[in-house]
C-alpha cells in the first residue's frame, strides 16, 4: 500500500493540531501535576452499504502507529523483530491482491532498523477533525464521508450514536459517533481523502456477514471505534437485514 522512506524524527516545536501543556493542582490536598495535549475533537462515521451489505472502511498510513512500532522493535531481538514485522506485513495486507510494500532509512541508519511501512497502516471508520465552527458536527461528518470514501449523504440523514472521551490521560478529546447507511447510487466518486491536506486513504469494504470476525481478528490493525462501532451494527441494526454478523 506505501512506500516509506527518508525518514526523520525532530522535535515538534510548533503544531496546527496538538499543543502541549503541563497542569499543577490540589487534589484532595494532594499537590499534582500533569502533561497533557490540546487538540481538537473529532467525529466519525460507520457506513453500511445496504446495496451491497458491506461497511465501508478507510485503511491509512499513520505515523504515530509506525513510531510507535519501531520504538517497540529498537527493544527486541533481531529475530523477534523480524517475525513482528512478517505479522504487521500480513495483518495489513490480508489478501493476495495487496502490493509488496517497501521502505528505507534516513542517512546513517541501517534499512534492518525500520519496521515495513504496513506497520503503521490502520484500517478505521471515515473520521475528521472537528476545525470548522460554523458547520455543525453533522456537517462536518458528511464532508468526510464525501470526500474520504465518495459518498453523497445529507446530513439530515446521519443518525447519532453516542459521543465519547478519546486519549482521556493525554488529550482527553471528545469524538462523536454518527452512522450512515449508503447505496451504490449514492457514490459519486471513488473517495481517498483530500490531498492537499496530505490525506492518501483506501477504502475498503468488509461484507456484514465478516464483520465480528474482522472486529476480534488482533492480527488486523484497527480503531476501537471499529470495535464498538460493529458491535452496536450488532445490536441495534442487525436485526432489520436478517443477516448474521457472524458472532
Amino acid at each position: 500500500m506505501e512506500e516509506i522512506n527518508n525518514i526523520e524524527v525532530a522535535p515538534c516545536t510548533e503544531s496546527d493540531y496538538l499543543k502541549p501543556f503541563r497542569v499543577h493542582y490540589n487534589q484532595n490536598g494532594t499537590k499534582k501535576s500533569w502533561d497533557f495535549m490540546r487538540t481538537h475533537d473529532s467525529v466519525s462515521v460507520l457506513i453500511f452499504n445496504t446495496s451491497s451489505h458491506c461497511f465501508v472502511l478507510v485503511k491509512q498510513f499513520r505515523p504515530a502507529v509506525y513510531m510507535c512500532e519501531w520504538e517497540r522493535n529498537k527493544s527486541q531481538p533481531a529475530q523477534s523483530a523480524e517475525k513482528t514485522e512478517e505479522g504487521a506485513a500480513e495483518a495489513a495486507a490480508p489478501t493476495a491482491a495487496e502490493s509488496q510494500e517497501g521502505q528505507s532509512a534516513s542517512e546513517g541508519e541501517s534499512s534492518s532498523q525500520w519496521p515495513p511501512a504496513s506497520a503503521g497502516v490502520t484500517y478505521e471508520l471515515c473520521a475528521g477533525l472537528v476545525d470548522k465552527p460554523d458547520l455543525s458536527l453533522e456537517e462536518i461528518a458528511r464532508q468526510e464521508v464525501l470526500e474520504e470514501c465518495g459518498y453523497d449523504v445529507p446530513a439530515s440523514k446521519l443518525k447519532r450514536i453516542t459521543s465519547y472521551r478519546s486519549g482521556v490521560g493525554v488529550t482527553g478529546a471528545k469524538q462523536t459517533m454518527f452512522y450512515a447507511e449508503v447505496s451504490d447510487d449514492n457514490c459519486v466518486s471513488a473517495g481517498g481523502g483530500e490531498p492537499r491536506e496530505g490525506e492518501l486513504i483506501e477504502v475498503v469494504k468488509v461484507p456484514l456477514h465478516e464483520a465480528m470476525t474482522f472486529a476480534y481478528d488482533e492480527r488486523i490493525p484497527k480503531t476501537m471505534g471499529v470495535i464498538f462501532s460493529f458491535i452496536w451494527f450488532h445490536n441495534n441494526m442487525s436485526p432489520k437485514y436478517k443477516i448474521s454478523t457472524n458472532v
